[in-house]
């Protein structure tokens, strides 16, 4: 863990938490407590509303459940092209496209990315890891066709975790890290008139 009170060679903003962050890497943000004034030892785990109530994994308001701790693995894609208004479809050109992303596990690096493109899942390439529990880079180059299609990525763990198609379900909906979905409809080529 980090005590941090600065950013980038200034004193950490406030809506990073200034004067103090604690910084927990591999847990989710909630565990990242910002605007530290002091800290106090405790024997016993801290049972404040947030954590006896909020960030549980439960199936229904009355059991207990499971608390929130290690990020689950996951993997995001920038939206490719440009967003359509209404639909919120991205539209793009035919020909090549490349797709980057980031992926993360709070278990264990990232050991492969993959992408698919209408349900058909390839390998995507793997940026140099940059530390234990940073964002792992990735990319793929995409052969666009014209039409309409789902793009989707999903990342695996060194401990094996996959990514699911689906989230698992929870009453309070911590945790989700079900597949992105892009929708992209593919113009044809760019005419020369």
């Amino acid at each position: 863990m980090l005590l941090a009170w600065a950013m980038n060679g200034a004193p950490l903003p406030p809506q990073h938490g200034f004067p103090v962050r604690l910084l927990v890497p591999g847990w989710y943000g909630m565990a990242s407590v910002k605007w530290l004034t002091g800290i106090e030892a405790a024997t016993a785990p801290f049972e404040g509303f947030q954590q006896i109530g909020s960030y549980r994994y439960k199936q229904d308001e009355e059991e207990r459940g499971e608390p929130v701790t290690r990020m689950k693995v996951r993997s995001l894609m920038v939206p490719p092209g440009i967003p359509d208004f209404l639909t919120r479809h991205r539209l793009v050109q035919a020909g090549p496209v490349l797709l980057r992303g980031r992926a993360w596990s709070g278990r264990a690096p990232i050991q492969r990315v993959q992408v698919a493109v209408d349900g058909v899942w390839s390998e995507a390439q793997l940026d140099a890891p940059d530390g234990e529990f940073a964002w792992r880079g990735w990319s793929f180059s995409w052969q666009a066709e014209a039409g309409e299609h789902l793009l989707m990525c999903r990342a695996m763990d060194g401990l094996g975790q996959l990514q699911p198609l689906e989230p698992e379900w929870n009453c309070l909906g911590m945790g989700n890290n079900a597949v992105q979905r892009v929708a992209v409809t593919v113009a044809g080529p760019a005419s020369d008139h």
